[in-house]
């Protein structure tokens, strides 16, 4: 198999990447932090200029990747492998503070899988050994079928040898009803690689905080709470999470006992289809109500790109700017064929 090399301007760095590995996880292994958020070819965070050389382009969705932007040299790195050594020019993330986790492979054994909502599953996996992460970053697993499936850690990292993760089923899914919700067991050793992603906790920020968590979006959330706990940063912390009805409100009762036991975070179920404690909305709508000026806070934002999408239209009419925003999108397989019609700045931290 042949391996070229990969120079990354204006850094000047040279890594080595295999033909059948992607620029970006090269450069992630061997620490080298460039944009990214899906891995998967959807979201276009990852996009990049080619300067010299020849890249597979791979499976970048056309919304992601023009045809205009293709012919004039850009690539999603995530998705984009080499055919010779290629120079590429890339905005190497660096943040003062926060530490970069190389990716590495592991191997995870499954020690729970619990149905906690009627399309949602916890699966917590032991690894092999420790993985090192930022809190709200994520894992890849891999399918039987060779396939990579990304999922957020729902745990801080001071628990990093058995993770937890939160799995929503998506109808025909090839990782969910052809796999999690199907076939894995208790006991079943699963590929796992990571950390990836830059969203997460950044807590030499003093602000107040604001979650806002669609569905599966709680995951990092959860994995935010446990770091703030552990740190005793000292931050306020008001969390909403979105989902259609109570039967949707997985971790609930972990949630209420948090508040009650954590004078320092709020707690605030939004359920789009049925009341709760006499109000009924999403999270941008009840946001809206709750905070008419948001400026003064920090917000994280995880879940479907339209849920983003308005929460990010909500905060930014409540005068809270970009850079007072990051955000996750939880792309599925129909936002990919879709493509995806949400909020989108260069300014926005993902």
């Amino acid at each position: 198999m042949n391996t070229y090399t990969i120079t990354v301007e204006p850094i000047g760095a040279e890594i080595e990447c295999r033909e059948d590995q992607t620029v970006l996880d090269a450069c992630l292994r061997d620490g080298i932090w460039l944009p990214h958020a899906c891995t998967h070819g959807t979201c276009g965070t990852c996009k990049a200029q080619v300067l010299d050389g020849e890249l597979d382009l791979g499976d970048a969705s056309p919304y992601a990747l023009l045809d205009s932007e293709r012919e004039e040299g850009a690539a999603l790195l995530c998705v984009a492998r080499p055919r010779s050594d290629v120079t590429i020019e890339g905005e190497v993330d660096v943040e003062d503070g926060i530490d970069v986790h190389p990716v590495r492979d592991y191997t995870g054994t499954v020690v729970e899988l619990t149905d906690v909502a009627p399309t949602v599953r916890r699966l917590r996996l032991r690894l092999d050994r420790p993985i090192p992460f930022n809190p709200g970053q994520y894992v890849q697993l891999t399918t039987p079928a060779g396939e990579t499936r990304p999922y957020s850690l729902a745990v801080a990292p001071a628990d990093t040898t058995t993770i937890e993760l939160h799995v929503k089923r998506s109808p025909d899914g090839a990782a969910t009803e052809g796999w999690i919700f199907k076939d894995l067991a208790v006991g079943d050793v699963v590929p796992v690689s990571g950390p990836y992603g830059q969203f997460f906790l950044r807590a030499a920020r003093d602000e107040p905080i604001l979650m806002l968590a669609g569905g599966t979006g709680l995951a990092p959330m959860k994995a935010m709470l446990r770091h703030i706990e552990n740190i005793d940063s000292g931050h306020e912390v008001v969390l909403y999470h979105g989902v259609p009805a109570a039967a949707d409100l997985y971790e609930h009762t972990w949630l209420q006992e948090f508040a009650d036991t954590h004078e320092w975070f709020t707690y605030r179920p939004a359920l789009s289809q049925e009341e709760f404690d006499g109000r009924t909305g999403r999270v941008p709508a009840l946001l809206a109500q709750d905070y008419p000026r948001a400026s003064g806070n920090v917000a994280y934002i995880c879940g479907s790109p339209a849920f983003v999408g308005d929460t990010m239209k909500a905060l930014m009419k409540a005068r809270l700017f970009p850079r007072n925003i990051y955000r996750e999108d939880f792309f599925d397989s129909a936002d990919r064929a879709a493509g995806s019609n949400v909020v989108r700045s260069p300014l926005i931290r993902r």
